[in-house]
């Protein structure tokens, strides 16, 4: 089952969060989830001491370089799925990761600043499949987004658009129930109520089904 890289060399720009968010949607629909936790942060690990992980879900933190390759191998396995949030740095670690992908999703931010520094990720993707011989899917995803969007936005997605860049919609929004996932733990059904609570689970889920469905088209078509 897929191997799912959550990667960006720009801190802020959302990886813990849309790994959770990923997750914890693809196992409320059925999927057992594995966490590889290997961002120095450790956001992911402290998420999941906030409360009792939410069914089908498995948590590894401390999964450094020489670990990363044997974790993702031993959690592989049909029914799963692996995700992976890396530090926020171009290094070994994150090589090696990439190399596992059957996607990687770099979040970023509708900015100058964080498109600018982003777009490295995406370099350093293509430098894996030179040295791999093999495309690794990847794709884009806005994080923090207004219901209005600027034509800063408009523009920096329309740039990446034309350089071919596969851009995931829905984009996720800037939520209270997405942050509080930090302080409580759990997931979007089981948090206590934060602002719209029935338009951050439908934009969570919208989300994790995009992302699905790239994996099931990938898959045919290989």
């Amino acid at each position: 089952m897929p191997v799912i890289v959550i990667a960006s060399p720009k801190g802020g720009a959302g990886k813990s969060t849309t790994a959770v968010l990923l997750g914890t949607e693809l196992a409320h629909a059925g999927a057992e989830v594995t966490f590889l936790d290997c961002d120095p942060n450790g956001s992911l690990s402290l998420w999941a001491t906030r409360a009792d992980l939410p069914p089908r879900i498995t948590v590894l933190g401390d999964v450094d370089e020489s670990g990363i390759i044997r974790s993702i191998r031993s959690h592989d396995r049909d029914g799963s799925v692996v995700i992976v949030d890396l530090e926020g740095v171009a290094s070994r670690l994150v090589s090696r990761a990439i190399s596992q992908a059957d996607l990687v999703i770099t979040p970023m931010r509708a900015t100058t600043l964080d498109a600018t520094i982003g777009v490295r990720a995406l370099t350093l993707i293509a430098e894996e499949e030179e040295q791999l011989d093999r495309a690794i899917p990847h794709a884009v995803v806005f994080t923090m987004t207004r219901a209005i969007r600027s034509k800063q936005h408009t523009g920096i997605e329309a740039s990446l658009a034309g350089q071919g860049v596969d851009i995931i919609e829905p984009a996720l929004m800037e939520r209270a129930a997405f942050s509080a996932l930090f302080e409580f733990g759990g997931d979007l059904r089981s948090i206590p109520r934060q602002g719209n609570m029935e338009g951050a689970q439908e934009n969570a889920g919208a989300f994790a089904r995009a992302v699905y469905q790239r994996l099931g088209a990938r898959k045919q078509a290989a």
